[in-house]
């Protein structure tokens, strides 16, 4: 269906400039930190499904955050490294391009809701510590991952069918290592201008509306902070937060400043610094940023490498 709608039945993806020397470096850096998302992420996964002292709301959703991560980079990733090992450019499939763009911009989108519901958990964890168990069981957080799934994949399905409504005439040679929305559009020949104004007040809607309960939480959670008498009880109650309120900061900086502008065409260059932060870096770092500062993850890690040390010398 989508063949029809463009002049375009493929795309070359231009990737990384430079000499292979180069690509080959930089193929061997984003397998490692590939491979560190991957094993990080899952191990994550694992801990939260297995151990008993992580099964709160908390450890479910930074379960679900961390199959996210190991998504988003699944995506972009394996593409972008193959492309690395190429000694031209790298084609992809008109249908193919149509997927990796939707299923990149739908998991990024079940994330930023995920973030949300996440702050609001830690609002009511830490405003009202009495009835956390009652606001928070298993069958709300169970409702609030599957709204979060299900809002990101829908709210995605135009904002991708109407990138390919248009004909892409003038090339068909992206300038990016994946099928990036902005390098889309530069190849059409149509007037842009209103998809692009709509697409930025969508993402406004999504990002800007994501980040509001998690801006009003975080007063309140602060505030509620700051009332506590003792520093200890203010630190404790803090680090339940910090791990989460940093990944905030990383996700949506670098998504507010890739999405939420009125020209989406951005320098292709830029595009590809902050996608590379998003794809590659951010899924990195989540398993540090939860584990780092988490004592009781980090406890839980800790049995789990003795006990695989005596089995290892049993």
């Amino acid at each position: 269906m989508m063949s029809n709608l463009s002049s375009a039945t493929e795309f070359c993806l231009l990737g990384f400039p430079g000499s292979q020397e180069l690509h080959h470096f930089l193929f061997a850096i984003f397998f490692l930190f590939y491979l560190v998302t991957l094993i990080g992420n899952t191990v994550i996964i694992v801990i939260v499904c297995v151990d008993k002292r992580l099964r709160s709301p908390m450890y479910f959703f930074l379960g679900h955050l961390s199959a996210l991560e190991i998504f988003v980079t699944t995506i972009i990733v394996p593409v972008m490294l193959w492309g690395l090992l190429l000694p031209g450019m790298q084609t992809i499939s008109l249908a193919a391009c149509v997927t990796q763009l939707f299923l990149y911009l739908a998991v990024g989108t079940t994330e930023f809701a995920l973030l949300g519901a996440m702050a609001v958990d830690r609002y009511v964890a830490v405003c009202n510590p009495l009835r956390y168990n009652i606001i928070m069981n298993s069958r709300t957080c169970i409702c609030v991952v599957i709204v979060s799934w299900m809002f990101g994949f829908l709210s995605e399905i135009w904002p991708v069918y109407a990138t390919f409504q248009f004909t892409f005439c003038k090339s068909n040679q992206l300038d990016h290592f994946f099928c990036d929305r902005g390098q889309l559009l530069k190849l059409s020949c149509d007037d842009t201008l209103f998809t692009e104004f709509v697409l930025f007040l969508m993402a406004v809607v999504i990002i800007i509306g994501s980040l509001a309960p998690t801006i009003v939480s975080y007063t309140y959670i602060i505030s509620t902070i700051l009332k506590i008498p003792t520093a200890s009880g203010r630190r404790k109650a803090f680090s339940t937060c910090a791990s989460h309120f940093t990944f905030v900061v990383i996700g949506y900086g670098s998504c507010l400043f890739l999405y939420v502008k009125p020209k989406q065409t951005q320098a292709a260059e830029y595009n590809k610094t902050i996608s590379l932060w998003i794809s590659v870096l951010t899924p990195l770092l989540n398993p540090f940023i939860f584990t780092l500062r988490n004592d009781k993850v980090k406890e839980v890690l800790q049995d789990g490498l003795k006990r695989c040390s005596q089995l290892l010398k049993d």
